[in-house]
């Protein structure tokens, strides 16, 4: 049976140490960051529709495509597979739901900053908790 524990406090922390001395044999261990969470998800994508209907510097992108130009200006690495119709490439990879909570407010400081810089008018009023 799978568990995951959130290492908030002393008490979770031995918590997954007694998991782990009872883990059977060949048991998996997996430590990572906690992933983006819900309120910065809604928020990046608020902000990405904002730069979309302002296009700045003429570019008429949607909202998904300026979520993966940010990404890629952040070190995200793209991959290009071949369409199947022979219609040329297209980007997969760039995946904001495998981002850190860490990794996401960089992703949404950048935007924050192009946006500004590019006078975007931000719908969501700004929020320190970003």
């Amino acid at each position: 049976m799978a568990q995951t524990v959130i290492l908030r406090g002393d008490t979770q922390r031995r918590f997954a140490k007694g998991l782990i001395d009872r883990a059977p044999v060949d048991a998996v261990v997996r430590i990572s960051e906690a992933t983006r969470n819900a309120d910065q998800n809604a928020r990046m994508w608020a902000m990405l529709s904002d730069i979309s209907r302002a296009k700045p510097e003429g570019r008429k992108w949607v909202p998904e495509v300026w979520k993966c130009a940010f990404m890629q200006s952040l070190g995200h690495q793209v991959q290009f597979c071949e369409g199947l119709d022979g219609s040329g490439p297209f980007p997969i990879g760039f995946r904001s739901s495998r981002l850190t909570v860490r990794q996401m407010a960089d992703l949404i400081t950048v935007i924050a900053e192009y946006g500004d810089r590019h006078g975007v008018q931000w719908m969501e009023p700004e929020r320190a908790d970003a």
